[in-house]
């Protein structure tokens, strides 16, 4: 075998990934909120990307709470949370985050990614049949895959399917996953129907909502359920957590390989998260909601979710808008295959409550004039 197999055969995957229009590479934006310089040559923009979307990164209460754990306990944790990386103030985190979604438990993982991975690979496993939304999020994708559970495609936020294939389950015992809110098409999972057929079934309910800011929050009642969520959203810090019972948030921190094998999040992370939900459960959590929900009324009158898809169909279409609103100062990505289905290419714009009415408005503007409002 030659000395460069390796290396050809990355070139060849490499002209593949640009023949098909799909090269992408990290463009740097000095910004603290949403204003910023993009890339080397310090273009002015307002960002329609992140998904910061209260605003929280520059809370300053969250930053003040970041600095008074780097003081006290450095900058990172040292070790993982079953040896000697767990904190206080990862403790008093998983408290606070259990009251929010009244839970018993809530155990917190490093990434969003990590916690679907863990709950995943610790529920599901040879026997079991695990019936997954065919637009889930790759964190869940990869976690039925890692878990070796029969893994059954249900078409997108259709309950009746979904019932069939539970309905045929052969006596198995059966996990339902289901992202709340879509993240690259910003519609809800129907979860009423979806709750109940967990409910009379007694199918285990694994529910991320990483992008649930403006809602659902459902009523689980009677229904074993593990909600998933993730800190570098809402809260504008960085982490996931599991929302459980006390018996499966022990199981988690047992079994959960993305849980034991892995650093604990920093100190940091953790009391800028823990200062932000403390936020969310006060009346400036509510204000920041309604400002968010204000700003998404402005471009989708009575839209569910901060994030909002102007498909544009073919890849080219979808770029040639992303820059048009880039000559504008305005940062929308074009999202491309493989993140969404060919002939889906789209622009995915996101809001935050610490966008001004202005920039709302000149977004607005923008679009209508592109033809894409």
């Amino acid at each position: 075998m030659s000395d460069d197999a390796w290396g050809s055969w990355a070139s060849r995957e490499l002209r593949g990934i640009s023949d098909a229009g799909q090269w992408r590479f990290p463009r740097d934006l000095d910004a603290a909120g949403p204003e910023g310089k993009l890339g080397p040559e310090r273009r002015p923009v307002v960002s329609f990307a992140s998904n910061d979307y209260l605003g929280l990164t520059q809370h300053p209460q969250v930053i003040a709470a970041a600095h008074a754990a780097l003081d006290r306990w450095g900058a990172g944790s040292g070790a993982a949370r079953l040896i000697v990386g767990s904190r206080p103030v990862h403790r008093e985190l998983e408290d606070a985050l259990a009251v929010w979604k009244r839970s018993e438990r809530a155990v917190l993982f490093p990434t969003g990614f990590a916690a679907n991975l863990g709950v995943l690979t610790t529920f599901a496993g040879p026997g079991i049949l695990v019936c997954s939304d065919e637009l889930n999020h790759a964190s869940i994708v990869d976690g039925c895959r890692l878990s070796r559970a029969e893994v059954a495609i249900y078409r997108h936020a259709d309950a009746e399917h979904l019932a069939s294939l539970v309905g045929n389950s052969g006596g198995r015992r059966v996990v339902v996953v289901t992202d709340s809110v879509f993240s690259m098409d910003g519609d809800i999972a129907p979860l009423e129907p979806i709750i109940s057929l967990c409910r009379d079934t007694g199918a285990l309910l694994v529910l991320d909502e990483a992008h649930a800011v403006l809602g659902p929050d459902p009523d689980l009642e009677g229904v074993e359920a593990l909600r998933i969520g993730t800190l570098s959203k809402t809260h504008g810090s960085l982490g996931g957590f599991v929302a459980t019972s006390a018996r499966f948030a022990d199981l988690l921190v047992n079994r959960a390989r993305s849980y034991i094998f892995t650093t604990a999040p920093t100190p940091a992370d953790t009391a800028a998260a823990l200062a932000a939900t403390t936020i969310l459960c006060h009346g400036e959590g509510d204000h920041l909601r309604s400002r968010l929900r204000h700003h998404v009324d402005r471009l989708r009158p009575g839209h569910l979710s901060p994030i909002i898809a102007v498909i544009c169909g073919d890849t080219d279409r979808a770029r040639e808008a992303s820059d048009a609103l880039l000559d504008r100062g305005l940062l929308v990505p074009a999202i491309r295959p493989p993140t969404v289905a060919p002939g889906t290419s789209r622009l995915r714009i996101t809001l935050s409550a610490a966008h001004t009415e202005a920039q709302v408005d000149a977004l607005a503007a923008a679009l209508a004039d592109l033809g894409l409002a």
